[in-house]
Parts: C-alpha cells; structure tokens; sequence
C-alpha cells in the first residue's frame, strides 16, 4: 500500500516533471498537435514516472497502486490544465479491469501500462447523461462473433487512441467489446474547452470482440472511479487559478494601492480557498473510500464530482472578474481555465444529474 509520503513524493515528480516539459506556450502548442497532447511529455510521464502504469495490477505490468496515486498525478496535470489522456484511458484501462476477463487485460494491459499505447471508452450519445443503464450502441451476434452499430459522443481522445473499447447493449445485457480503430469511423469534434480532446466514434456493423460478461454494475463503479480522478483534475486546476488571481491582485495597483489590499477582495479570495479546501478533502475522501472498497464508494464520489466542480467553476468566474478585461483574451491563461471549469462539470453527468441519483 502506498503511503501518504510516497504519494507526496509522486506529486513532487510530477510537479517537477511539468514544470521541466510543460508551459503555457506548450500547452497552446499542444492543443493543436495531430494527437492534441504533447506526446514528449506524455512519454516522460510514462517512461520517468509510470502515470500510466499506476492503477494497473502488477501481473499485467502496472504498479498496482489505486485511486488516489491516480488522482496525485491527475492534480497536476490539472494546475497546468495540460492536455493529456490519461483520463480517457483511465475510463478505458479501469473498464476493461472491471470486466474480469483475465485474457482480454493479458494482451491489452501491458502496453497501456508502459504508455506506448492510449485507449478509449465509446459509451454515452449525443445527450451525454453517462447513464450506467444506457449505451449509444447495440450488438449482436454474427456467425462465431459479434457487430455493433450504433454512435458514441464525448469520447476522450477517441479519433487517436489505439485501443477503442465500447459499451453496447446485447440481448438484454450491456456488454463491453473490442473494436478495431480502423473499423470505426471516428471523427474529433471541437469543444469549448480546447484542452480536452472529444471525439464521436460510429459503427456500422462493425466486427466487435466481446470482453467479459455484463457489465452493467461494474459501467455505475467504473464511473465513480471517473469522477474521482476528475475531481482531482479540477481541484489542481482551482487551486492554480486561486494562486494565479492572488499573484495577480498583488501586483495589480488601482487607487494608488494593490487591488489584493482591499478588504471586499481579501473576503473574496479568501471564501475561495476555502472552497478549493474542502473540494479537495471531498476528492481525496472519494479515492479514498473507492480504494478501500467501502459502500460509501458511490456517494463519496457523487459528493467529489458536486462539489469540486462548483468549487472550480466559482474560482474559474472569480478569476475572470479579478483579473479584469484582459481575462477574457486568447492571450491570458484565465479563459483557460474558465472552459475547463464549465466543460469538466459536464463530463461524467452534470452535477444535477448526480444530485437526482440520492
């Protein structure tokens, strides 16, 4: 088990490792590469530190640490809002462990865990609820195999991963398949957060492998796992913004004083760390109880998923009104950060969506 100074010590390297390869200049770059990530850092990550080998048991080449490893790195990756796709193929690599078949994770496992390959997860349509009852595609059976039809939206780095899962409903059960990338007509689709690769994924009776049986109950587990990770995104990210907006009320004179002397704007940023504070003991509960296996698991990560995404989205407007007009420009990091406030309350279900599950 990996204790808490060694899970300090992994945000440490990550941390550093960022700070090494990654920038604001690097994270526009990225966005635009044919991949929409920086794959030199993605390989440093992988080779240097092993993010993608984390939460991967040992005997399919992984580290077999949990959660909350995941969500150290994820953290990180969040203060930069650094294009990556470790939590497309986190959603993947943890559904494929969920299903139980040991032959499936032998052959797909390892190179996942050395980062040489990325994966993704076709679930949800065009309504984008990531309801565990519903799937954007059927299957059925064809001579000795299986073919789906049908169209997922909101894939994470669907266009470019090299290993495409999809969740499609099979005589009565939902069922987890394999499907060749190059079967599939897969198409990136622009969103407003630019640091987020989405794409729709489409099969036309597409020749599909089954893996494992119905995964119905382990779809509900699988995206409470998502929405843990996520959280620690978004908590990363909220507390850059917050340090970013009191650097920044520092240096910024009005009246003849820094903007950051006033009292109104010393409550204001205060009530703000006090909301990236407790977002972030909401996430590390939810990895926690999900890392245990505990029964709190599902409504510790419905709380995560709450609450840390209205923690960002408030810290995302606050910075936007502390740093003025300029915050609103292509060229300032703020709108950055704004989009993936608003487009990560979305991802994995919509806080009202999960307020409904209780």
């Amino acid at each position: 088990m990996t204790t808490s100074e060694e899970r300090a010590e992994l945000a440490r390297t990550v941390h550093s490792v960022l700070s090494r390869e990654s920038s604001s200049e690097r994270v526009r770059a990225a966005i635009d590469a044919p991949r929409g990530y920086d794959e030199k850092l993605w390989s440093v990550l992988c080779e240097q530190v092993g993010v993608a080998a984390l939460a991967i048991p040992e005997r399919y080449g992984g580290f077999g640490a949990g959660i909350r490893e995941l969500q150290a790195v994820a953290e990180e990756l969040g203060r930069g809002v650094a294009p990556s796709p470790l939590l497309g193929t986190t959603l993947a690599t943890q559904m494929l462990l969920a299903s139980g078949d040991d032959d499936a994770c032998a052959r797909l496992l390892p190179d996942l865990a050395a980062g040489s390959h990325t994966a993704a997860l076709g679930w949800v349509d065009v309504a984008g609820h990531w309801d565990p009852e519903q799937t954007a595609y059927t299957a059925r059976r064809q001579g000795d195999g299986y073919v789906v039809d049908g169209t997922a939206h909101y894939v994470l780095d669907g266009d470019v991963a090299d290993v495409l899962l999809i969740v499609a409903d099979c005589e009565g059960e939902l069922g987890l398949f394999e499907v060749d990338p190059a079967a599939a007509r897969r198409a990136h689709t622009a969103s407003m957060d630019a640091t987020r690769r989405f794409a729709t994924v489409a099969a036309d009776t597409t020749p599909a492998r089954r893996i494992g049986g119905d995964v119905r109950q382990a779809l509900a587990v699988v995206r409470d796992v998502a929405c843990a990770v996520l959280a620690a995104e978004q908590v990363g990210a909220a507390s850059e913004a917050l340090a970013l907006t009191v650097a920044y009320s520092k240096e910024r004179v009005q009246f003849g004083r820094p903007i950051g002397s006033f009292q109104a704007l010393k409550h204001r940023m205060a009530d703000m760390y006090v909301l990236v504070e407790a977002a972030r003991s909401a996430c590390y509960a939810a990895g926690e109880a999900i890392d245990a296996g505990s029964d709190e698991a599902p409504d510790a990560a419905l709380t995560a998923k709450v609450y840390c995404s209205e923690a960002f989205e408030t810290v995302a407007a606050e910075m936007i009104q502390l740093h003025g007009g300029i915050a609103i420009t292509w060229e300032h990091d703020a709108h950055l950060y704004f989009k993936r406030a608003h487009s990560s309350s979305q991802l994995f279900g919509m806080p009202h969506e999960h307020l409904a599950r209780r």
